[in-house]
């Protein structure tokens, strides 16, 4: 066993940090599941910008099934499995998932920018092609630079406490191959979609707020616009999740590119990493808070799993769960089995 994949970390923490990632995992299956199951039995109700939430629940589901049981064996093991053939397969999946789901994040925004600032319906323009081609070009792109290195532009390498790897954020002043690489991947692949993702969500805040301000002597607030105000707001929770969650991770990274990595204490760098990797599971959580439909779905589950546990109830929550997100007040709709269902939640 080379010394690099031997974990820094006491055998104490390994252990904890390889049941947090269970746990992580297990929550990001189960609630990114409940996420397709519930767009397959609404199929044929989908609008197209949710195909987008439905890929983001796949890069979620995909980094769970591939990365966190080898993350898992290696941290129970005190020291990573497979030598280097598993450290770039693991790598390589990290950074293709990672991609995916910001490119994902980056169009969602946009969508959601030219829809709230449309002043007509953006379902002739928006269709299910250009979004799947939209797809397409997302998975081409990050699959493409998550290869990059292997065709020998970047390196990938294990982490600072050993059990876990990624881009080898050491070679950026170590060689001109590795500071061309990573200072192209922090611009085109973090830095521009997260100004996109800001810049729409500022815009959208705008617009809300210019439509408060023009009805603020009315004597109540149309529900159009509390509820552009709720779409808005869950949109901003999926990005914030996400940017909230691998931020820590990449102030670590940077530092350890214009620093020793060994400055740090292996708990460190550790601590970053986990956090990031629990940006799975959030999105599932944020639909079941705003979203009635979502929370009968996975009542409905589990009623035929046979369980009984009871959920938290929230009263501001919009009947659908992706598509109410997306269209606007103009395209505002209700599938009919939804519609059948809302009687009964509307007496709650």
């Amino acid at each position: 066993m080379e010394q690099k994949y031997l974990s820094k970390l006491h055998p104490t923490v390994d252990y904890g940090a390889g049941v947090f990632l269970l746990i992580i995992g297990i929550l990001t299956i189960l609630g990114n599941s409940a996420v397709l199951v519930t767009a397959v039995k609404r199929s044929s109700h989908l609008k197209s910008p949710e195909l987008l939430i439905i890929n983001l629940a796949v890069t979620d589901l995909g980094m769970a099934i591939s990365m966190y049981p080898l993350a898992i064996a290696s941290a129970w093991n005190h020291a990573w499995l497979g030598g280097d053939a598993s450290c770039i397969y693991y790598a390589l999946m990290g950074f293709l998932f990672g991609v995916s789901s910001m490119m994902t994040l980056c169009m969602m925004a946009v969508i959601r920018f030219l829809v709230t600032n449309s002043s007509t319906s953006n379902s002739n323009t928006i269709n299910k092609n250009a979004v799947c081609i939209l797809i397409a070009f997302i998975w081409l792109g990050s699959l493409l630079w998550a290869i990059l290195p292997l065709l020998g532009w970047g390196y990938y390498g294990p982490e600072p406490f050993g059990i876990s790897c990624t881009i080898a954020w050491s070679e950026f002043h170590n060689s001109a191959n590795g500071f061309s690489f990573i200072l192209s991947m922090f611009i085109l692949c973090t830095l521009l979609p997260a100004l996109t993702i800001l810049s729409c969500y500022l815009g959208i805040a705008w617009k809300v707020r210019k439509a408060y301000q023009e009805i603020q002597n009315s004597d109540r607030i149309p529900n159009a616009a509390k509820l552009e105000r709720r779409l808005t707001l869950m949109a901003v929770f999926v990005s914030v999740g996400f940017l909230g969650a691998w931020t820590p991770y990449t102030a670590v990274s940077f530092w350890s590119i214009f620093n020793s990595s060994k400055s740090l204490h292996p708990v460190i760098t550790l601590l970053p990493c986990l956090f990031a990797k629990s940006s799975t599971v959030y999105n599932p959580f944020i639909y079941y808070v705003f979203s009635k439909t979502f929370r009968r779905e996975i009542k409905q589950m589990k009623c035929c799993c046979g369980w009984r546990a009871h959920f938290f109830n929230t009263e501001n929550s919009i009947e659908n769960p992706m598509s109410m997100m997306w269209m606007g007040r103009e395209n505002a709709c209700v599938c009919p089995t939804a519609k059948a269902n809302n009687g009964e939640a509307s007496t709650q």
